[in-house]
């Protein structure tokens, strides 16, 4: 049952909402445009507030899904973290759009949203806080998730290696962030 849910939540997180959302919509692809990055940010910049919500709902939805459906066929929560990850790689890597998604923050939260609430509530908070006090949506990105490690560890101990390993990939993802961080010419809102 493991491995099924895992192939169907990368199938899942393969759904671009960014992309899809745009071509219905008639806007360009959200790659070639702005940050090009397939994700509710970049949407907002190029799409509108519209968009940018239905994207980031979509996209939280693409990480909350599977994890429920991985406890709902009764696998214990670190199984259920991996079934999420696999989910966020979809979002990051998706097969139907030429392995050219997101960063996997939006579906990253949902996922968190299912293996443990606050903790989600946390990353949201520590999120929206640095970004509105920085007006940057990447070094958001980058506080937030690693912040819920130590609450994991203390609360939910079974989901602290499939969150390392999820906070491992988004700065991976974010690897040119960062680079535009330090030489102070990241993007700001």
């Amino acid at each position: 049952m493991f491995w099924l849910l895992a192939l169907l939540a990368y199938l899942l997180g393969s759904l671009s909402f960014a992309i899809l959302l745009s071509r219905l919509n008639g806007s360009p692809d959200p790659r070639s445009g702005g940050s090009g990055n397939a994700g509710a940010t970049n949407m907002l910049r190029l799409a509108g507030r519209r968009l940018a919500i239905l994207t980031l709902l979509g996209d939280l939805c693409k990480g909350l899904v599977p994890v429920l459906a991985a406890r709902m066929a009764g696998l214990d929560l670190q199984e259920q973290a991996w079934i999420g990850i696999c989910a966020v790689l979809g979002h990051m890597y998706p097969l139907y759009f030429r392995l050219r998604g997101g960063k996997g923050v939006a579906t990253a939260a949902g996922m968190l949203m299912g293996v443990y609430f606050p903790a989600a509530l946390l990353a949201i908070g520590a999120w929206m806080l640095t970004l509105y006090l920085t007006r940057t949506s990447s070094l958001a990105a980058l506080i937030a998730t690693p912040l819920t490690l130590p609450l994991l560890a203390w609360r939910e101990p079974e989901a602290l290696l499939p969150m390392t390993v999820l906070t491992i990939m988004i700065v991976w993802r974010h690897r040119s962030n960062l680079r535009d961080l330090f030489a102070g010419r990241e993007r700001h809102f």
